[in-house]
């Protein structure tokens, strides 16, 4: 791979869940799938994974599930928790990968996650 062609970028995310292990799993395997699979992105284009998680998702670190997936083995992975603000969305996990791509990024809001960020999603 030559990233000197290609650019750093960070690609947006996110998910909603329900608090158990499976769910968490599931979803988080999704979304980081259909990550890779819109933006044409191989493991080894990767830097690294930021995940946040609302404060009532607490079955599963997210990074956790997604190594458990057997997935994103060769990069660093964080976690932290979102911020807590009124009027907040529930049981969300956002997601933001950091890699370098030819083209610019196509963020990817699954699983009902799609009204959190309307201004990024493709027609």
């Amino acid at each position: 791979m030559k990233t000197e062609q290609k650019r750093l970028f960070g690609i947006r995310g996110a998910v909603f869940a329900e608090n158990t292990r499976e769910d968490i799993g599931k979803k988080v395997k999704d979304l980081y799938v259909q990550i890779l699979t819109q933006n044409d992105l191989l493991e080894e284009q990767i830097v690294s994974i930021q995940f946040s998680v609302t404060p009532d998702l607490t079955a599963v670190n997210p990074a956790s599930a997604l190594r458990q997936a057997g997935c994103a083995q060769s990069c660093p992975l964080f976690c932290c928790a979102e911020p807590v603000v009124d009027n907040g969305f529930p049981f969300v996990i956002r997601i933001l990968v950091t890699a370098y791509l030819d083209n610019n990024p196509v963020s990817v809001y699954i699983h009902g996650a799609q009204n959190l960020r309307t201004d990024l999603l493709r027609s």
